[in-house]
């Protein structure tokens, strides 16, 4: 995250991907509710990203697939349908940006988790469920395999050089590139809000209050 926790521009990259073979991954096994309470400062807050599917109740670990190398160092997960249904909560993006992950693709999203993705940084990519499928076939045959993601061209490239455009709104698409969260895109129009604000007040002195 950028500084005040507003989110870095989205720029092209290249990284690890993560192959999630979890249909209808929804926000709880992304984020427990039991974790919900507690601040994205909290030092292990990367550990509550997919907690209860990554370890034990003695805090061993399972075998899930964040938890080897080289998916451990993934930044890009390439998920399966319905991804982040449920409830409504932003944690579920804040864990992952707690984890440096900065794009999810699936066929399809949770509609409010999606909008969360946008508002936080975190790119939403929706490709067929058959090239979803065939990304991580490739991620599992070959783990360390990069994806490579552009945002500007709105494309995405597997690891074996296939390239696949996707769709995104062209305000979702601003505010990503420009790291922009609610409270940023309001800032964008302080000059006119001050302008506003001084042509009022010159307009009705009467209303002004010392």
């Amino acid at each position: 995250m950028g500084s005040g926790n507003r989110p870095d521009p989205f720029t092209t990259f290249a990284a690890v991907g993560i192959p999630v073979d979890i249909l209808n991954c929804d926000t709880d096994q992304i984020i427990p509710a039991r974790f919900l309470r507690l601040a994205n400062e909290h030092p292990d807050y990367p550990s509550f990203l997919w907690h209860d599917l990554r370890f034990n109740a003695d805090g061993s670990e399972k075998d899930f697939i964040y938890n080897r190398a080289p998916y451990s160092a993934g930044r890009i997960v390439v998920a399966d349908i319905n991804w982040g249904c449920g409830s409504s909560r932003e944690n579920a993006v804040t864990a992952l940006q707690a984890n440096a992950i900065r794009c999810v693709i699936a066929p399809s999203f949770g509609d409010i988790h999606y909008i969360n993705c946008v508002r936080n940084g975190v790119l939403p990519v929706r490709l067929p469920a058959d090239v979803c499928s065939a990304l991580r076939d490739q991620l599992r045959d070959h783990p360390g395999a990069e994806l490579a993601i552009d945002l500007d061209t709105q494309s995405v490239t597997g690891p074996d050089q296939t390239t696949y455009e996707f769709e995104i709104e062209a305000f979702d698409k601003y505010r990503l590139l420009n790291g922009l969260d609610d409270i940023g895109l309001t800032r964008e129009f302080d000059d006119d809000i001050s302008s506003f604000a001084e042509s009022y007040q010159s307009r009705h002195r009467w209303a002004s209050v010392k």
